[in-house]
């Protein structure tokens, strides 16, 4: 990566910023409120306020995070919708990682259907390795 494309990736957008406040139970995650400002700070009311759900879900490659946003306009409200929005975020991420594992298994490269070292004798990486 070039230089400048990494500079530009990482330019921030003063007309962007948000202040941020974390919340949390201690048990089921924590609630991010992103309140908007202006480049010297000040709110800024003319874009809503934001808050994102976080949490962790066991599986059995490990701990899995997942971040949503959440509905409403004070952190209770916000709170209030906290389970049922973890568990669409828990529902989309299985989704995705099936279709994920799908996508994995049909890319298998099968020996003499092709592919690396899957072609004709001779051909390819293996040279002239057969795998049987």
């Amino acid at each position: 990566m070039s230089e400048q494309s990494i500079r530009e990736q990482l330019q921030m957008d003063p007309d962007g910023l948000y202040q941020e406040e974390q919340y949390s139970d201690q048990r089921a995650g924590h609630i991010r409120k992103l309140t908007p400002v202006t480049a010297s700070g000040d709110v800024d009311p003319s874009r809503p306020v934001m808050f994102i759900g976080s949490t962790q879900v066991m599986t059995p490659a490990g701990a899995l995070p997942l971040s949503f946003e959440l509905p409403g306009k004070t952190v209770g409200e916000a709170a209030s919708h906290f389970a049922e929005e973890a568990e669409k975020a828990i529902e989309s991420t299985m989704e995705e990682l099936k279709r994920l594992q799908r996508e994995a298994q049909s890319s298998i490269v099968v020996p003499g259907q092709g592919g690396p070292g899957g072609g004709a004798p001779g051909q390819g990486p293996l040279g002239n390795i057969q795998l049987k």
